[in-house]
């Protein structure tokens, strides 16, 4: 089992309420919301850096969006 540290994490209200809306509907822990989040967030920025693009596809109206992310 890997080495776990703790850390302290300051959300505005609205950042809370999204954690826990999340949390409550794909019922997990906020701990485990943030750390796929985190997870998706590294993978997603690794493809990045090395050009490729990502995209979110609306199959019904056959519409593709692409992620932009700020560095």
């Amino acid at each position: 089992m890997a080495d776990k540290r703790t850390m302290t994490l300051n959300l505005t209200q609205p950042e809370m309420e999204a954690l826990e809306q999340l949390a409550e509907r794909k019922e997990l822990s906020k701990t485990a919301v943030l750390r796929q989040a985190l997870r998706l967030y590294h993978m997603v920025s690794i493809r990045m850096d090395k050009g490729e693009k990502i995209f979110f596809e609306d199959e019904l109206e056959k519409k593709k969006s692409e992620l932009v992310m700020l560095s």
